[in-house]
């Protein structure tokens, strides 16, 4: 590579000039200076960061300058303009939000055709001011908010006995909780990595019916109802198999601090039968299910409550309706009502407790009504069924009971002995089974345990 020094340069017209070749270096002497090539529309950026000591700083045309703001606001006084005149300014801090950016115009030149000051106050804003003439004077020509920078994710831990805290997925870390405990949040990211998580959070199912219609064997307990069924549709951690109820649910944004977990549990019967509890996380609350309705002389012990999803009806001298779903309401919806219990021979069907996506099936006069259906989702992974109804009781052999789906319970069947509705799988939220005679008792299946699942990028 040579250097090619050139003191004086005759006059050109008509032709081609051309100083050094590829690869040379022409060098200006000392003093000397340049016109018809060199900067277009472009600026030489000062290295050095300006902050609110060096206010008010006095810009220099064809350069930029970073400004940080994080310790007070700056004022930045134009250059007297000419045709071509250019500025810039960038946020240096992301903090322009907090403390803004004052700039002056020279005397009585304009910006964007207004004799006074413009006030630049957007976190990450940048501006390139290019000066035109006297009935514009200075005009922005690049305003941008991107914040372009390398990606950086959210980072976490767990707390809590056997919670859980995987990798899934390749670049997804999941947080399983089935006891009460702390998601922490030790550092969130930005936009172009991770700043939100995703969430299935189900509360606890709530238990079977029983008979306490004593002396007769017809009395049979409903199917009892699902906990609270709540979920994100999944935009933010990868593509994975999510419920309907899922559809254009917003993930939730997270900040560096602890988000308390509690799981609700489900419960077994008692007089009445226990409803499930809620599980929450940040501003989610998924609540227990209803009970399943009594084979019961009392209107009101038949009857299946609400909750999440409501209980089965029972019956026993006479049909039960089952409860109310989805309180207390939310949207989309968390649960759906449980079905009928039907009193009539020779069967005497319990109603299934209702599940996530669909109402509890009626009991009728050959079987007893089967829990409805869960969702479904693959938040750790593996897609599975949670948050079904619990099976409705009958006076039959065991082809008629009522089945529990998503984690439910099944109904008890006719037996010699007073029987036992089978209990909801722990951490699905699944409803208990019923039960009934075909004596005076029966023990009701215990409702499912809820869960906790949030799931995030990592990497």
């Amino acid at each position: 590579m040579s250097k090619i020094e050139v003191n004086t340069v005759e006059p050109q017209c008509g032709t081609t000039l051309t100083l050094g070749a590829s690869g040379d270096t022409v060098q200006l002497g000392s003093g000397a200076s340049q016109t018809g090539f060199g900067r277009t529309g472009t600026v030489d950026w000062i290295t050095t960061i300006k902050t609110n000591s060096d206010s008010p700083l006095t810009a220099v045309d064809g350069k930029g300058y970073f400004l940080n703001t994080t310790s007070g606001a700056i004022t930045v006084n134009l250059p007297a303009g000419a045709a071509g005149s250019i500025v810039a300014f960038k946020d240096y801090a992301n903090t322009w939000d907090t403390y803004n950016v004052t700039v002056t115009p020279n005397g009585s030149e304009k910006i964007g055709g207004v004799a006074a000051s413009a006030n630049f106050s957007t976190e990450s804003q940048s501006v390139t001011l290019i000066y035109t003439d006297a009935v514009q004077g200075w005009i922005d020509i690049h305003d941008s908010t991107s914040n372009a920078k390398g990606a950086t994710y959210i980072t976490a831990s767990v707390s809590g006995a056997c919670n859980t805290l995987t990798t899934v997925d390749t670049n997804f870390k999941v947080a399983k909780f089935i006891n009460p405990g702390t998601f922490t949040v030790c550092s969130v990211g930005n936009p172009g990595g991770s700043t939100s998580v995703d969430y299935l959070v189900i509360g606890g199912g709530g238990g079977g019916g029983y008979n306490s219609g004593s002396p007769s064997d017809r009395g049979r307990g409903g199917g009892g109802g699902a906990g609270g069924y709540r979920e994100s549709s999944g935009t933010a951690s990868g593509s994975y198999t999510v419920s309907p109820l899922a559809s254009g649910v917003s993930a939730i944004s997270v900040s560096a601090t602890g988000y308390p977990i509690d799981v609700g549990g489900g419960n077994a019967t008692g007089t009445p039968p226990g409803t499930g509890s809620n599980s929450t996380f940040s501003i989610i609350t998924s609540n227990g299910g209803g009970r399943g309705g009594v084979g019961s002389n009392s209107p009101d012990f038949r009857t299946g409550t609400a909750g999440a999803s409501g209980g089965g009806g029972g019956n026993y001298a006479g049909s039960a309706p089952g409860g109310a779903g989805n309180t207390p309401p939310v949207a989309p919806p968390q649960g759906n009502a449980g079905g009928l219990g039907f009193e009539g021979a020779p069967v005497y069907g319990g109603g299934g407790g209702g599940g996530a996506t669909a109402v509890g099936v009626d009991g009728t006069s050959s079987k007893g009504g089967d829990g409805g259906t869960g969702g479904t989702s693959s938040i750790d992974g593996t897609p599975t069924e949670r948050a079904g109804g619990g099976g409705g009781a009958t006076l039959d052999t065991a082809p008629s009971r009522g089945l529990g789906v998503g984690g439910g319970g099944d109904g008890a069947a006719k037996g010699c002995a007073p029987s036992t509705g089978g209990s909801g799988t722990a951490n699905t939220g699944g409803g208990g089974g019923g039960a009934g005679g075909p004596q005076f008792g029966g023990t009701g299946g215990a409702g499912g345990s809820g869960v906790v699942y949030i799931r995030y990028k990592f990497q």
